[in-house]
Formats: structure tokens, C-alpha cells, sequence
């Protein structure tokens, strides 16, 4: 088998696996996060527990691969570069937030609930990719590729 077939078998396992345990933690269930972030009304302190067993899961796994020169089906590993806060990330975090908040969906949970076909999820999912779409049209725009770095004019 090559090298990028077992990188995306890899990839794909990752992301099945990943797709299970949203479901089975209750991720994919608006209601279960709208009542996460009630806090006022009818909480819900389980996603509380699924964050943290996921922060507890990954950040050995972090510090490990840290120490890797590069990841095993990868030439090198894509660490985020800006540690700026600048008001691009408050605005995106904050539409993230509030997207969240309205909807009771965020990206990953999205894509595994539109499996089934609902309504709104499906809407939810077109709206995410149009948008998705529309910054990257503007970032091309602006001179930035696809990862939102400055290009290099090539």
C-alpha cells in the first residue's frame, strides 16, 4: 500500500472514529448543547464532562507528538504560527460562539448530524460550507491561500 492511500485510510479511520464519539457522547444533539449553555434554565453540565475527557485525552498526545520531528505519514507537522490575538480571531470566535449558541451545532458534530438527512441540520451544513467558501474567496482576495497565510506571489 503507498504511502498517501495509508495516510488517508488513516485519515479516514480518524475521522469514523471521531464521528462516533461525537454521536455517542450526545454532540450531535442540538438540545444536548443548547441546554449545556443554559445556564439558567435547564443546564446540562454533561458536555462539560465530554470537553474534559477530550482535553484529557489529548494533551499527553500533544506533548508527545511535540517532541516528534514529524508525524509518521506526514513530512512535517502544521503547528499553528500566530500567537496574535488580533481582532480577527475575537470576530471569528465570536461568531463561532454565537452560531453555536442559535443553533446548537459547530462544525464537526454538523457534518456527522447532516448523515441523517434532517432539515435544519442540512441548512446549517449549506450555510457553514457557503461560508466556508465566501472567506476564502475574500482571503484569495486579500492575497492569501487557502490556509490564510500570505502568499509568497509564486
Amino acid at each position: 500500500m503507498n504511502p498517501s492511500t495509508r495516510s488517508l485510510l488513516v485519515a479516514l479511520g480518524c475521522g469514523l472514529l471521531f464521528a462516533v464519539g461525537l454521536g455517542v457522547a450526545g454532540m450531535t444533539n442540538p438540545h444536548k448543547v443548547l441546554n449545556f449553555l443554559d445556564v439558567f434554565g435547564d443546564w446540562d453540565p454533561s458536555l462539560a464532562l465530554v470537553m474534559l475527557a477530550a482535553i484529557l485525552v489529548y494533551a499527553p498526545a500533544y506533548q508527545l507528538s511535540k517532541r516528534r520531528a514529524a508525524p509518521k505519514l506526514g513530512a512535517r507537522f502544521h503547528w499553528p504560527t500566530s500567537k496574535d490575538v488580533d481582532s480577527k480571531l475575537i470576530a471569528g470566535a465570536v461568531m463561532f460562539g454565537v452560531g453555536w449558541g442559535l443553533a446548537g451545532y459547530c462544525p464537526g458534530p454538523a457534518v456527522v448530524a447532516a448523515t441523517v438527512g434532517s432539515g435544519p441540520v442540512l441548512v446549517f451544513a449549506a450555510a457553514m460550507v457557503a461560508g466556508m467558501f465566501v472567506h476564502r474567496q475574500i482571503g484569495r482576495g486579500r492575497g492569501r491561500g487557502r490556509d490564510g497565510q500570505a502568499s509568497s506571489g509564486s
